[in-house]
């Protein structure tokens, strides 16, 4: 099996989007994304690409889609979760950035979680679906908090039982 990272922000009552963007406003979370991911495959759902509006820099972006007809020029386009893994295959690290429906599936996959935590509730209509904390192991956690008061954690997790 291909490596599989999921990298997610999601509230404390597991919202990670509204309106195709994000509820909060984290700079420093942006900087980790970045950091993380830059120099790998980012595999994304064609809601979350049309969200970002473009190809992010210095990434090779794999998009999931069920519209055959799809194309978006700089990008590969699959239709399945698994197909676009099998396009990370020289990737030692690919990473899985959205959105509910990839992560729900990319869960069963994915060997490390890479989690912002965000100590807040906020309205959203898209959710993290509910992870078996049991199957992970917790290898990293830090917290901050921003200049306006909100507190976030990022916590590392790698898999260390199969689903």
């Amino acid at each position: 099996m291909n490596p599989l990272s999921i990298i997610v922000a999601s509230s404390k009552n597991g919202v990670i989007g509204v309106n195709n963007s994000l509820p909060w406003h984290l700079p420093e979370d942006l900087k980790r994304f970045r950091a993380l991911t830059t120099g790998h495959h980012i595999i994304m759902g064609r809601k979350t690409y049309e969200s970002l509006g473009r190809l992010l820099p210095n990434r090779t972006t794999v998009i999931v889609t069920r519209n055959p007809d799809y194309q978006v020029a700089g990008a590969l386009v699959t239709n399945s979760l698994e197909a676009a893994i099998a396009l990370c295959r020289d990737d030692a690290e690919p990473f899985l950035i959205g959105g509910a429906e990839l992560y729900q599936h990319g869960l069963k996959l994915a060997t490390k979680l890479y989690m912002t935590e965000v100590h807040a509730a906020f309205d959203g209509d898209a959710f993290l679906p509910a992870i078996d904390l049991t199957h992970w192991q917790e290898t990293a956690r830090e917290t901050h908090t921003t200049a306006e008061g909100l507190a976030f954690s990022y916590v590392n997790y790698v898999r260390v039982m199969p689903v």
